[in-house]
């Protein structure tokens, strides 16, 4: 009896480790990224070239997951609101790979420390990279860079990116008039997105 009894319990957790079983347990820093549904999410699809044009940090407070972003402005959003709000309801979640030795519980609290620092500075609609205002990969980029010396995602100019969609365009005049800084830097969510550093976990 006890051998079935141990053979059940094997199948179940063998099952939850699968796709279509439990997911794996979030843990704070994790970064999770969606399709938003903004007006400006197409322009930052065509330019960037990913269908992920939003991403956040998870942390846990008070046993419930909240996503640190800069959306409205930089704040923090229940996980499932957060869910809610993306396209269909999909998000993906990806993880430093090397978590387990870098995002101590001194380096979470500094990053959550940054994230406290930068709460309530407004949306920067001009993808500045000043500190007066944040856009959402800005915002992710920073904490992990100043709260764990960690550069997640290459940075890059403006310029760089395809410009050329009449959408982008037409999103780029409304930003900036005739005067587009292509000299900025930037980093996408994209660039994060595809961070070698990174692995998926959900």
């Amino acid at each position: 009896m006890r051998s079935i009894i141990l053979i059940f319990i094997a199948a179940v957790l063998a099952a939850a480790c699968t796709s279509g079983g439990a997911s794996t347990p979030l843990q704070d820093g994790d970064l999770i990224f969606q399709i938003s549904r903004s007006s400006q999410s197409q322009a930052i699809q065509l330019a960037t070239k990913s269908k992920y044009s939003h991403v956040g940090i998870l942390f846990a407070q008070g046993g419930k997951w909240y996503v640190h972003e800069a959306a409205r402005f930089v704040e923090v959003t229940p996980l499932q609101e957060w869910i809610a709000r993306g396209e269909a309801g999909h998000y993906v979640v990806k993880r430093l790979k090397n978590a387990g030795t870098v995002l101590t519980p001194e380096v979470l609290a500094r990053m959550q420390a940054e994230s406290r620092r930068f709460a309530g500075k407004a949306y920067d609609l001009a993808f500045g990279w000043s500190d007066e205002k944040f856009y959402c990969s800005e915002l992710v980029w920073k904490i992990y860079q100043r709260g764990a010396g960690v550069e997640v995602g290459k940075l890059q100019k403006l310029g760089e990116f395809d410009l050329s969609h009449a959408a982008v365009k037409a999103k780029l005049r409304e930003r900036y008039g005739q005067h587009i800084p292509l000299n900025e830097t930037v980093i996408s969510p994209a660039a994060i997105f595809a961070s070698e550093q990174l692995e998926t976990v959900e």
